[in-house]
């Protein structure tokens, strides 16, 4: 009997160890996200198991290019994975399916050779500025992406981490890389 209580004891011990160091990674450093749909194709398939840093914008701002997982801002209740593509304070127009960012008076069409292996186009014509603390985003399957053109610029407060691992399939883990933009 004895033999049999120190056995549960012990057992009892590693659970609580290892839900004191789980937890907390899980709700406020690290989460999972498993991909559903097609909006960031060629990106990121249905299916993707991608790990989301959580803790990153605690420290610094979101940056253009970054996919981030977020709350869907007409139905917080959902999640949403997206790209940004303009940041506080810049305008962001879309006109004969390229996308030109402006701030200060300073415009550039946004080079997106770095994810898109083909010319994208992105449809619609859309001018927006954005104000403090909104982002625009956009999937990476353009066409078949319900985002930023659709419902709005998204509120920084809604972001819940930047996608920072892909971790199924196998064939397809990998640390996820930030492009660098080339600006005039």
């Amino acid at each position: 009997m004895r033999n049999i209580l120190s056995f549960l004891w012990e057992i009892s011990k590693i659970v609580i160890i290892a839900l004191l160091i789980v937890v907390p990674v899980r709700y406020f450093l690290f989460q999972p996200f498993i991909v559903r749909g097609a909006s960031m194709e060629p990106s990121f398939n249905s299916g993707d198991y991608l790990i989301i840093d959580e803790i990153s914008y605690r420290f610094r701002e979101p940056q253009r290019g970054e996919v981030i997982v977020f709350k869907y801002p007409q139905d917080p209740s959902q999640r949403y994975i997206k790209r940004i593509i303009g940041l506080p304070g810049e305008t962001i127009q879309i006109k004969e399916g390229q996308i030109f960012i402006s701030e200060d008076g300073e415009a550039y069409m946004l080079d997106e050779s770095f994810y898109f292996f083909e010319p994208s186009v992105t449809l619609g014509d859309f001018l927006v500025t954005l104000e403090e603390n909104k982002y625009f985003v956009l999937g990476d399957n353009r066409a078949f992406s319900s985002d930023s053109r659709r419902w709005g610029s998204l509120p920084e407060n809604y972001i819940i981490g930047r996608v920072l691992f892909r971790a199924w399939p196998p064939t397809a883990i990998a640390k996820i890389i930030t492009p660098i933009y080339k600006t005039p």
